[in-house]
């Protein structure tokens, strides 16, 4: 067979590293054509939550198919897109009353800036600096890239973003220099304010407090400081509730959800925002719209399985198994956390994140050979440098979680 010329993402094709083929997957298995079973300990990059091939997301992906696959969404509507506007506006605090569909957890970002500087053209032109946490990270996209950690990720691309304003992480025992310096930025006249809550992902699986969210909001809110919450990846029971604002008891002005939103199976994204916000781009002007679409927005077949996984949240017990992973995890995590070369061992609902040896960032030479560790044994955990993370499908069993921990501590005893 010729090489293939599919150029991947976040791959370094010049190090040789084998690409495995997967030719189908169920529950929280891979299966590759060479016959290996291969443990999700990710959920694909974090988009798997009841595990693959969920049979009624299956059947309502087929039976949408069938029917109608895709239409323009600008100016027309259909049954699956307002089945979920509906049932997201039941689930989701009463005040996110707007729902926006696009395509990705990067887009949905791009939507919530978009949404928020167009909130501030209606009410003060002025106000456009947006405020961002450190070692955030929010998409590949331009204004997705812009609002992350100036980095490895995006040195390459300074030319294109935008300057923002840096909040500093809330460090354990440190978290006044955040909300002073958040409080400073805000008084300053900031238009809005991004934040991953409770969970840095790609940044380093860095967590913080719901208090000091609850109290970011409410800096915010004091000043008139528009806040979007980034559940992308926290969303759907991550951080063991629905969202993990819910953990703060705090509403933000723009919601950003997608990955688990269709249970993991076929992407989709949406942006939910206040009634203020809408009513900022409403009117009869026809230049006070909201200018943003894709061809694809609210894809009908997209729109079936979030149907689909709403169903699933309502008539199985997803929450019990959300908490049964999470306390499985912790046991595996403490026995863990012992080992003489396991720094910060934490978890929060579903994630569980630790160091091998020192702090040394994305780009540390031990990624490799980690990766490759848990590659040779039928395992799929992509650690950010030198932080493993778990994050597995919420069905996974005890075996393969036995499996992911006891490759875990055998790469710190031989790596």
């Amino acid at each position: 067979m010729s090489p293939s010329p599919i150029w991947h993402p976040f791959t370094q094709h010049g190090l040789g590293e084998p690409i495995p083929l997967v030719t189908r997957a169920e529950g929280a298995a891979l299966y590759t054509s060479d016959g290996r079973r291969i443990v999700d300990a990710i959920s694909s990059w974090w988009v798997t939550t009841h595990g693959h091939s969920h049979p009624r997301i299956v059947a309502a992906i087929r039976e949408q198919a069938e029917v109608l696959d895709q239409i323009i969404f600008a100016g027309w509507t259909h049954e699956p897109a307002e089945a979920v506007a509906r049932g997201l506006c039941e689930r989701m605090p009463a005040e996110l009353s707007r729902v926006f569909f696009s395509d990705s957890g990067s887009t949905s970002v791009e939507v919530a800036l978009k949404m928020a500087l167009g909130y501030w053209r209606a009410h003060d032109p002025k106000r456009h600096r947006i405020l961002v946490l450190e070692h955030g990270y929010h998409g590949d996209t331009i204004g997705a890239m812009s609002v992350g950690a100036r980095g490895v990720f995006n040195r390459a691309y300074e030319p294109l973003l935008f300057d923002v304003g840096t909040v500093p992480f809330p460090v354990a025992g440190q978290e006044q220099d955040t909300l002073d310096a958040l409080e400073h930025a805000c008084a300053d006249g900031a238009a809005a304010f991004i934040v991953e809550p409770l969970v840095l992902g790609a940044g380093g699986m860095h967590f913080y407090a719901p208090a000091v969210l609850r109290e970011m909001r409410a800096i915010c809110a004091r000043y008139g400081v528009l806040f979007i919450a980034d559940e992308v990846m926290t969303g759907w029971g991550r951080t063991g509730t629905l969202l993990a604002c819910d953990q703060a008891d705090i509403v933000p002005d723009i919601l950003c959800l997608s990955k688990g939103l269709t249970g993991g199976a076929i992407p989709l994204a949406v942006t939910m925002a206040t009634e203020p916000i809408f009513e900022a781009h409403y009117g009869s002007d026809r230049a006070r719209m909201f200018f943003h679409s894709s061809s694809y927005t609210a894809n009908p077949i997209a729109c079936a399985a979030a149907r689909a996984n709403l169903a699933i949240w309502d008539e199985e017990p997803v929450q019990e198994r959300i908490a049964s992973l999470a306390a499985r995890q912790q046991v595996r995590l403490d026995r863990l956390a012992t080992h003489p070369r396991v720094h910060g061992a934490r978890r929060i609902g579903t994630i569980a994140a630790l160091e091998v040896g020192g702090g040394e960032g994305y780009l540390s030479a031990v990624a490799p050979r980690l990766l490759a560790h848990f590659r040779e044994r039928d395992l799929l955990l992509r650690p950010l440098g030198n932080t493993v993370y778990v994050m597995p499908p919420y069905c996974i069993e005890d075996a393969d979680l036995d499996r992911v921990y006891g490759a875990i501590e055998e790469a710190c005893d031989c790596i």
